[in-house]
């Protein structure tokens, strides 16, 4: 599934779904100062969320960043993320492992 994080008229979203089925999270607008119900409705819209998932980062950065948080916190601090290249035309995972190193007795500060 590729959870689009905002919808965008505007926006070709086509070549996203070759990853998965897109499902929007938000509609158009920005994030009011009061992100409570922004985070009760993600957090009830990506609670399954796992690692053949991926987050297409469209619209308000605060979205976006919630997104992420609860993403994250759905899957173990993992998040695979879709980004744009112009160049290209295409979009590529990226993945982000938020603990990765940790297991191998890092800590926090790369040490």
């Amino acid at each position: 599934m590729v959870f689009v994080v905002q919808e965008s008229p505007d926006k070709n979203l086509l070549p996203a779904a070759k990853y998965g089925e897109l499902k929007i999270l938000l509609s158009p607008g920005p994030v009011v100062l009061s992100p409570g119900p922004t985070v009760m409705k993600l957090r009830r819209e990506l609670r399954g969320f796992c690692d053949e998932d991926y987050l297409l980062l469209i619209g308000d950065p605060a979205a976006i960043g919630i997104a992420c948080m609860v993403a994250g916190d759905m899957n173990r601090g993992r998040v695979k993320v879709l980004k744009w290249d112009r160049q290209e035309q295409m979009y590529y995972p990226v993945a982000v492992d938020l603990y990765a190193g940790r297991e191998k007795g890092e800590s926090e500060d790369g040490n």
